[in-house]
């Protein structure tokens, strides 16, 4: 499948790709700060947190943000 055809592309750019993948999913009550760091210099941020809301990601750091701030900031948006 061509690059342009594939929604999902982004994720070859993503920082996150390229790191242990447990730290944007931790145990409950785990912290977060090393994956938000990842993700705070990732040039597809965006995208990635467009696709966990779009998606309903209910679980792991997507965008920088958690599941518990994806759904205030779907709350904020309605």
């Amino acid at each position: 499948m061509p690059e342009d055809d594939n929604p999902l592309s982004w994720q070859t750019d993503a920082l996150c790709s390229q790191t242990d993948p447990e730290a944007f999913f931790p145990e409950k009550g785990g912290s977060t700060r090393d994956a938000k760091r990842v993700c705070t210099s990732c040039d597809v941020r965006g995208e990635c947190l467009e696709y966990a809301l779009q998606n309903d990601e209910r679980f792991g750091i997507w965008g920088g943000l958690s599941e518990r701030e994806r759904r205030k900031l779907k709350r904020q948006a309605s």
